[in-house]
């Protein structure tokens, strides 16, 4: 478990029109692209990012991911993405929380990624090395 808050990333986003669906609410489907631009910047705080992942001879998916919807968020709301490393043994847990410019929290959930070798395409049982040196998350 990480229990280190500089181990996350918050994020500002305002909604637009077109994260919304018929019945003027972001549609459910836009959250999960809430959190990824979350986990990026988390991510890249890291110099890990996409590329240094993939440079790193490693593929990151997702395998799990959960969203609890709390409050309705509108177009042309201003929101505040966080992502926080929870758990990188074995695998990697990151949280999401939503909340509005009051503070509110309208959102949140987790995804959880495991490490899969790039050449072989066969998941890593341990947290690559990597990984955790980019972190600091070395003991």
């Amino acid at each position: 478990m990480n229990n280190n808050a500089s181990h996350n990333a918050i994020i500002e986003y305002t909604t637009s029109f077109h994260d919304t669906d018929a019945m003027g609410v972001v549609w459910h489907g836009n959250y999960l692209k809430f959190f990824e631009k979350a986990r990026e910047a988390l991510f890249q705080k890291f110099n890990y990012g996409y590329k240094d992942m993939i440079d790193s001879g490693y593929l990151w998916p997702i395998v799990d991911t959960r969203v609890k919807y709390i409050a309705p968020i509108i177009a042309e709301q201003k929101i505040q993405i966080m992502a926080k490393l929870e758990e990188y043994e074995h695998r990697i847990k990151i949280s999401y929380l939503i909340t509005d410019s009051q503070g509110r929290k309208t959102t949140c959930g987790y995804t959880i990624q495991v490490a899969v070798l790039a050449t072989t395409q066969e998941m890593s049982f341990v947290t690559p090395q990597i990984f955790l040196e980019r972190f600091g998350l070395l003991k």
